[in-house]
């Protein structure tokens, strides 16, 4: 009998036989990297085009093109007895009435195992699914009726049985559209083939300008493939600006730009660097630099040039592509949110906190707004907020408290050398703070280690993990690296190892110390808080020479 790949006791029940649970819950840990890699693959393929630039831009060629859905990214996955979706965060769903429906289609056709990507949405008479009533059903379902109008949109195969998807397009979508044609739940996206660039055209005044939909995918293995949406224009905040290098010196190369919240801090939007004249350049340039004024937050160019910020007293209107929420591994793209001071000579950016935003697609500078002022109503997140989803854009930015961590296991040993005492201390600890800021990872263990006989007392090492199981073997090879014969477990932190230890500690049982650890431990006290992802991951990658295999594995396992 073929062991289960979801283990259903980990599964939270949210309503009637709906429930989700982590990636974790996987028998597979490369089941959530397959999805990610496909997601990764698949987005970089696509180039961004408006619609007045199919005619000029898209080749002549056959195209499959297909209706963009404004959903959750998701995979379905179908195993002997087993259905469910994944998306790329690591969010697994089942017991959605849609999977049923999976199931009796794919059996009917004699298929046991499958993974197929497409779109999570809603099913809507009023207007175009917005990705905004998925999270809302799957977050808090209020009837089975809810969930019975997911539907997904196929659009890909990443695996048909055992097999990868056929290498021509043409033949996988035979295949897809021949399994999921009879559907209503679950379906084919809508989608036709066509054979020159003015039959794209067509379609997208069709569904884009004339029904809405959010834009089209058009397809091609010869002449690569697009995705092709109307231009969104915002009005945005100038906080900075870089000037040009080399024989464009003297003319500014971008500007950096923010939204307004509510409580009126700046959340940094991204970059704008197209759209402009040279004269335009110019001006503004010299504008610019009479606005300069110190600033907690540095960020820098794509020509490696650092931003000089200045006052926020410019409204300018951009306009993009598209905006992105998520990235490639389903996490929130989460940018810095400034607080501005405005004093006499000494007005300063001083940073808050990163917080969910977006990533800005093909942006282009359009005009000054002269008429709008740096206010909340006229630079505000909403116009973001309406278009995606975007947690927490509500939250007060300087309200925002983040949730406490929780030490799990926390061991301190001692040992004396020459008449001086060495202290040895390990804590792991859960952040709680993984789902609302990208800066902290979901777990962490530290080493601090203070021997006064050193030249450099006091050292330390941290290691990171998304997974429970991973960052306790973490814990335990860090112990078994460094606590060795002759360290003693201090009488205080018995209880507490013992208790919370899975793995029997290597020191071997002594007398206790004869200095108490509450005299040393102002000598190695450290923050027991978790540090950012980026300073930890760099710690990290700073002791992967000593312990390579537990780095390999946190590859396997995160998310």
């Amino acid at each position: 009998m073929t062991a289960a790949l979801l283990d259903r006791g980990r599964v939270e029940i949210k309503l009637a036989d709906y429930g989700v649970a982590p990636a974790t819950a996987l028998a597979d840990a490369m089941l959530l990297l397959k999805v990610q890699d496909y997601r990764r693959a698949a987005a970089s393929r696509l180039y961004p085009l408006e619609g007045a630039e199919i005619a000029e831009r898209v080749p002549a060629a056959e195209f499959h093109v297909s209706r963009k859905i404004d959903g959750e990214f998701t995979v379905l996955v179908v195993r002997p007895g087993e259905v469910f979706t994944i998306n790329p965060g690591g969010t697994v769903r089942v017991g959605l009435p849609l999977l049923d429906e999976a199931v009796k289609l794919l059996s009917k056709a004699g298929v046991k195992e499958a993974m197929i990507a497409g779109e999570l949405y809603q099913a809507r008479d009023d207007r175009r699914p917005r990705v905004q009533d998925v999270v809302s059903t799957v977050g808090r379902p209020t009837a089975v009726a809810e969930l019975g109008q997911l539907r997904f949109a196929a659009f890909d195969l990443i695996s048909l049985g055992e097999s990868p998807p056929p290498a021509a397009f043409r033949d996988t979508w035979q295949k897809l559209t021949k399994l999921l044609d009879s559907g209503t739940r679950i379906h084919p996206v809508e989608a036709q083939w066509v054979a020159k660039p003015a039959a794209v055209r067509d379609l997208y005044a069709q569904w884009v300008e004339k029904e809405g939909a959010e834009g089209l995918v058009a397809r091609s293995d010869a002449a690569g493939s697009f995705k092709i949406k109307p231009r969104h224009n915002l009005d945005v905040a100038v906080i900075g600006f870089s000037e040009s290098t080399g024989d464009r010196a003297g003319l500014l190369h971008d500007m950096l730009v923010a939204v307004l919240r509510r409580e009126g801090t700046f959340h940094v939007l991204g970059r704008v660097g197209g759209g402009f004249t040279d004269e335009q350049r110019k001006e503004m340039l010299s504008d610019l630099k009479d606005m300069v004024v110190n600033s907690e937050y540095a960020e820098v160019s794509s020509d490696h040039v650092a931003y000089q910020m200045v006052r926020p007293d410019w409204v300018a209107e951009i306009s993009c592509l598209d905006l992105v929420s998520q990235n490639t591994r389903g996490g929130p793209v989460s940018r810095m949110v400034l607080d501005w001071h405005a004093n006499n000579g000494h007005s300063l950016y001083r940073t808050l906190r990163r917080m969910p935003l977006a990533s800005v697609i093909a942006p282009q500078f359009v005009r000054r707004r002269e008429d709008k002022q740096v206010q909340p109503s006229d630079v505000r997140i909403a116009q973001l907020a309406d278009l995606i989803e975007l947690p927490q854009a509500e939250k007060d930015s300087r309200q925002l408290v983040l949730p406490k961590s929780e030490v799990l296991r926390r061991e301190v040993y001692v040992k004396e050398l020459k008449g001086e005492m060495m202290v040895r201390k390990l804590v792991l600890w859960k952040t709680n703070k993984e789902q609302v800021a990208d800066d902290y990872p979901a777990y962490a263990v530290h080493l601090t280690d203070f021997s006064p006989n050193r030249k450099d007392p006091l050292s330390r090492d941290m290691r990171i993990s998304s997974s429970f199981e991973q960052i306790q073997q973490l814990f335990d090879q860090l112990k078994t690296e460094n606590i060795t014969k002759g360290w003693n477990l201090h009488a205080q932190s018995k209880a507490a190892a013992t208790a919370s230890a899975p793995v029997a500690s290597a020191a071997p049982a002594a007398a206790p110390a004869k200095a108490p650890v509450a005299a040393l431990e102002p000598l190695v006290a450290v923050a027991e808080k978790p540090e950012p992802k980026k300073k930890a991951a760099r710690k990290f990658a700073a002791s992967e020479k000593e312990a390579p295999a537990p780095a390999k594995a946190k590859k396997k396992k995160s998310g």
